[in-house]
């Protein structure tokens, strides 16, 4: 079993894609699926299986992983003493769902490339519900969260600054010449909302039911964005972050109806395990994003 073997696992395992960690590798495709299937012929069981298209860890492969992330952890540390003073290289996964990716971490990814630039840097996009559990299955270093204060014993949590949720409509709704908003004000109303099982589907129902409102027509929808154009279009009410519309608030596309959903307080929120290392690739990104995200504030 050869180091770079447990390299080309754990990137494989963080893109979930041969052809990506290949790329990040800087490695032709077949030469990574010939570590892979050279490190399952050792261990004599299979760390991948693929569902179609999709690449997935199998139950060995996720508990291998969870021991490659340690053994790569003590090298990098190692290493990070031998060369203190020389330039960070090496790899940073990093997760969150499609709303921070598209409108918070950009700007915090850059920051961190102009300092570093000998850093790779790995991106999954992934659902709010699931990100924790990447932070204990390894597959992730980093990730961040738009969810109400979460506390864990096992991960790290630093809140970095508070987001705001509204309801959105077409400047044409009727309810945008309204300076105040009563609940019967919604009746037969429909919201563009996130599917069932979403965080913010989920305090959008809490929400209204403390109001009163146990009956409501909805849209359901995967992503943010698919919400923020049926709402332009008029086809209901959308319930999102104020940093998504915030281009076509400005535009005229959107409006701010006058309503505040109680007791609804959401952070971005960044997260690592407890007991990870804090490598100088970490402590440098997790201070870069500190400093890009309470600039917003």
């Amino acid at each position: 079993m050869e180091l770079r073997q447990l390299t080309t696992f754990r990137t494989v395992a963080s893109t979930l894609n041969f052809t990506r960690a290949a790329e990040v590798l800087n490695y032709v495709p077949s030469n990574v699926t010939m570590q892979i299937k050279a490190l399952e012929d050792e261990l004599g069981v299979r760390l991948f299986d693929r569902l179609g298209k999709q690449l997935v860890l199998t139950t060995a492969g996720k508990r291998f992983l969870t021991h490659t992330q340690s053994v790569l952890d003590k090298l990098e540390e190692a290493r990070s003493v031998v060369h203190d003073n020389e330039k960070l290289s090496g790899t940073l996964t990093v997760s969150a769902n499609e709303v921070l990716c598209a409108y918070r971490l950009p700007v915090v990814f850059q920051r961190f490339r102009s300092r570093h630039p000998g850093v790779r840097l790995i991106f999954r996009s992934v659902p709010n519900q699931e990100l924790k559990q990447t932070l204990f299955d390894g597959t992730a270093d980093v990730v961040f969260m738009l969810d109400e204060p979460i506390r864990s014993s096992g991960l790290a949590v630093e809140p970095l600054l508070e987001e705001t949720f509204c309801l959105f409509a077409a400047p044409d709704h009727p309810l945008t010449q309204r300076t105040e908003l009563h609940l019967e004000d919604f009746h037969g109303e429909v919201f563009l909302t996130n599917e069932k099982g979403c965080t913010y589907r989920t305090m959008f129902d809490r929400g209204f039911e403390k109001e009163g409102i146990d009956s409501i027509t909805y849209l359901e929808f995967q992503n943010a964005e698919a919400i923020k154009q049926c709402a332009i279009a008029g086809i209901g009410i959308a319930f999102l972050p104020e940093i998504v519309t915030k281009a076509e608030v400005e535009r005229g596309e959107l409006v701010a109806l006058p309503w505040q959903i109680p007791d609804l307080h959401v952070y971005t929120q960044m997260l690592w395990h407890k007991d990870k290392w804090l490598s100088p690739i970490m402590l440098s990104f997790i201070e870069a994003a500190k400093e890009v995200l309470a600039a917003e504030e």
